[in-house]
């Protein structure tokens, strides 16, 4: 039995099409359409793209399309190219992370910020007003500033040649 890339190169040749015609009528591009007609499936990233194309350009020419994706199956089965898996892989904390923060716009990021800051300024401002309401405002201050309540030094007047 030929294989799938010998059957789509015959059906091709018997319709008379050139592999621009195939390009054109199915927006593949024809370095594809050859290496699917070559059998080299390393040129494609996934087999679900062969998959693809191969339905696509069978369906074009007419062919059994359940069945050459069978064979499609088989040989890509034979060729080792792995089957797509359909559940997501496992993501580590970080990779969660770094997903929901590209979700962020860069005008929410810069929003969010402002927030945070005005947030904590007025934490911050509110804890020092309250640290400083019970202070006693000549905390701190030597005694030598001002004189003792209830001492009896007065400052000297000036003398009456200097009025």
């Amino acid at each position: 039995m030929p294989t799938v890339a010998e059957q789509l190169k015959a059906a091709r040749e018997t319709k008379g099409l050139r592999i621009h015609d195939v390009a054109d009528q199915t927006k593949i591009r024809g370095d594809h359409i050859q290496a699917l007609e070559q059998g080299d499936y390393d040129v494609f990233s996934a087999p679900v793209y062969i998959r693809g194309f191969v339905r696509t350009y069978a369906g074009l020419l007419k062919l059994d399309v359940p069945a050459l994706l069978e064979a499609l199956n088989k040989e890509l089965a034979q060729s080792g190219q792995a089957e797509p898996t359909l559940s997501p892989p496992q993501q580590s904390v970080v990779d969660k992370a770094m997903f929901h923060l590209s979700k962020f716009s860069r005008r929410a990021a810069m929003l969010t910020a402002l927030v945070v800051v005005a947030v904590g300024g007025g934490i911050t401002g509110y804890a020092v007003w309250m640290h400083n309401q019970n202070r006693d405002p000549l905390e701190g201050l030597s005694s030598g500033a001002f004189p003792e309540p209830g001492s009896s030094q007065t400052l000297p007047l000036p003398s009456a040649a200097a009025r």
